[in-house]
């Protein structure tokens, strides 16, 4: 009822896989009236964030009640339908299997002298096979190896239910027991797995994000599950990769929010001036903006890639700034003003910070070319360190310049050692 194909993709064609995905969602149903078409996960990075999810989104649904649980998947699905970026929005396991029910007539059964046992034995040849029934096996004389030996009807005899209503149950008598003297045969559905978590059946819906980031994908879908209320006893959980990119989002924004305030700390203690550090700390704006930037151009979303390309954009930037304004102090410190000092520390600094970018950036390009699972990293890294190189050239200079225009030139150092510090004792 289903298949499964893996299909690599020709890169020199330059065409993006979501769009081939597109179009084969609108051709395969015209081509083939009735089926349904949906795509996982190709990618082994993908399929491991996923943690065994087909695809980035998965709401898995549990309860004490299978009927229930169904019955509220749909009413997700349904909900889901309504939200435009979603593609493949469908429920995981086949519930639904065709079937053929054979519902056995005891009272007539007992009359032809047939039980349950006979009706189920004569069809287990004729549906599978006797191999997983009675296991039967058959020693070779010459080299005691046993072979198993089943009893099984020919596929190509069983074809429909007449087929199966003429299976016989018990010969010997003018007139054999056929299934179809003892039971109803007709067609039925059955459930075609299960999946079960913490023992308790469960149903998944699952479905793909287009154009969007996962993250607005995840508020939305949350949303729209709230008007939902769930049978009692029913749980719902959002996974896929949803779980763990909420999980690292928020540990990487706490890591880089602690990041700049020891950052801060440690540059107001070594330039013992707040205003410094402050002009240092400018240039993380002007990475972020770069970045956001750059994203939006692409049409790359915000996912965990981009994030830690950011962050690589940020620690460069704010290293370039550092030196940039040690420098500036050191003008201004020498007898320049802080508008000099900034020029000057801007000039003498212009070719290291930019010769750092272009390699930086050169590096970065073919990731940012290559593969759609990696290429968000390298263009996050290229434009927040095209924005890091105007602002440090440029910005960083003029806060500097503005921050430090009525400093005093006396060391601001409380060590009783430092022949600039007002506390200077001439030891």
């Amino acid at each position: 009822h289903e298949a499964v194909m893996r299909i690599a993709l020709n890169p020199e064609t330059g065409i993006p896989t979501a769009q081939v995905e597109e179009e084969l969602r609108r051709r395969l149903p015209e081509l083939a009236e009735g089926t349904r078409i949906a795509f996982e996960s190709p990618d082994l990075v993908s399929q491991v964030m996923s943690f065994g999810s087909p695809t980035p989104v998965e709401i898995a649904i549990a309860g004490p009640s299978l009927p229930d649980s169904e019955a509220y998947a749909r009413e997700v699905v349904a909900r889901l339908d309504g939200i435009d970026y979603l593609r493949d929005v469908q429920i995981g396991e086949l519930l639904e299997y065709p079937s053929v029910e054979i519902n056995v007539d005891r009272e007539r059964a007992a009359q032809l002298g047939v039980t349950v046992e006979d009706v189920g034995r004569a069809l287990a040849p004729a549906t599978w096979s006797s191999r997983f029934t009675t296991p039967v096996y058959w020693a070779d004389p010459k080299s005691g190896i046993a072979y198993q030996v089943q009893v099984e009807i020919p596929q190509s005899m069983i074809q429909s239910l007449e087929d199966v209503s003429q299976v016989p149950v018990r010969r010997g008598a003018a007139f054999p027991t056929l299934v179809g003297d003892v039971a109803e045969v007709r067609f039925g559905q059955a459930t075609g797995e299960y999946h079960r978590y913490n023992m308790q059946r469960m149903v998944t819906v699952t479905a793909n994000v287009v154009d969007r980031d996962l993250g607005r994908a995840a508020n939305d879908i949350r949303s729209a599950l709230s008007g939902l209320a769930p049978p009692r006893g029913v749980s719902v959980t959002v996974r896929g990769q949803v779980s763990p990119m909420e999980l690292m989002t928020s540990s990487l924004e706490l890591g880089l929010m602690l990041a700049v305030v020891a950052v801060f700390l440690l540059l107001a203690a070594y330039f013992q001036s707040v205003r410094v550090a402050f002009a240092v700390i400018m240039a993380i704006p002007a990475v972020l903006s770069g970045v956001a930037l750059a994203l939006a151009v692409t049409g790359v979303t915000v996912n965990i890639q981009s994030f830690m390309g950011a962050i690589m954009a940020i620690g460069v930037s704010v290293a370039d700034s550092i030196l940039l304004c040690t420098f500036a102090e050191r003008f201004r410190r020498a007898g320049m003003s802080s508008v000099e000092a900034a020029i000057e520390a801007s000039r003498s600094r212009m070719r290291p910070i930019v010769m750092t970018s272009v390699v930086m950036i050169a590096g970065m390009t073919p990731l940012a070319l290559g593969a759609e699972q990696t290429a968000p990293l390298g263009i996050a890294v290229i434009g927040g360190l095209i924005a890091s190189t105007l602002a440090a050239l440029v910005a960083i200079p003029s806060v500097f310049a503005i921050a430090q225009r009525r400093a005093s030139i006396a060391s601001s150092s409380i060590d009783p050692e430092d022949p600039g510090s007002p506390h200077y004792t001439g030891g």
